[in-house]
């Protein structure tokens, strides 16, 4: 192994990931100054049920129309964030823990997923390209940070094979790539994942507060046709 590989593997990892985290909590303690309020009205519901269901909205695809009437969106956010977990997992395990590696199936898995996921930013990439209003929607950022992030997954799935080989310039590229996208994560459109649990949080409170969370079922099309559909504030 090459000095600057093992740089890159180590100190250059590891102060990139340091970066990271501090400007990740810079940013947390910047969002805690602000003091969060109950609402003064009369509860209507639980606010503990509504936080619970609030949180849990990633695990269930059916909550969202869109993705009721379209699930591929659906196993397309798995497998792409699935891919993310794996190709992080990989920046650790490879220098660190390579006999992992060779367990059997074990690299196969990190390969198919790894494949899978760099798929899935492509096609992502293309729709955001492709679709008008998505395009409309979209800042240099959107593009920027899904290329690296589809950069990242390919060097990724081609560090397995590098591991058993120790391909200097596979692992280089992959390393290189891995403090790039430390470094620039805190000021990307990946940060969401780190205000996922407050925003839902504080949205299930409000909304378990009102009564409004957890949703209930609709009712059917036939008792909207036929005059028998709840009136709104029962529904409520």
């Amino acid at each position: 192994m090459s000095h600057f590989l093992h740089l890159l593997e180590n100190e250059v990892h590891h102060a990139a990931l340091a970066f990271m985290i501090v400007v990740n909590a810079l940013r947390l303690g910047w969002m805690f100054r602000f003091r969060s309020r109950r609402e003064k009205a009369w509860p209507a519901g639980k606010e503990g049920a509504g936080i619970a269901f609030s949180l849990a909205n990633i695990i269930r695809p059916g909550a969202m129309e869109s993705i009721r009437t379209k699930p591929f969106f659906y196993a397309q956010f798995v497998l792409f964030h699935l891919g993310v977990v794996t190709a992080i997992a990989e920046t650790f395990i490879i220098p660190s823990a390579p006999e992992v590696l060779r367990v059997p199936g074990t690299a196969w898995t990190f390969r198919v997923i790894m494949a899978a996921a760099f798929i899935v930013g492509l096609l992502r990439l293309i729709r955001r390209f492709r679709n008008k209003a998505v395009r409309f929607i979209s800042s240099v950022d959107d593009y920027f940070t899904l290329i690296l992030v589809i950069l990242f997954f390919g060097a990724a799935f081609l560090a397995v094979w590098a591991d058993f080989q120790r391909s200097q310039t596979l692992l280089l590229v992959f390393f290189s790539l891995t403090a790039v996208f430390l470094i620039y994560e805190p000021f990307s459109k990946v940060i969401h994942y780190l205000y996922y649990p407050f925003t839902h949080f504080f949205l299930g409170r409000s909304l378990g507060r009102r009564g409004v969370y957890p949703l209930r079922p609709h009712p059917d099309k036939d008792d909207v046709r036929s005059g028998t559909r709840p009136a709104a504030e029962e529904r409520v």
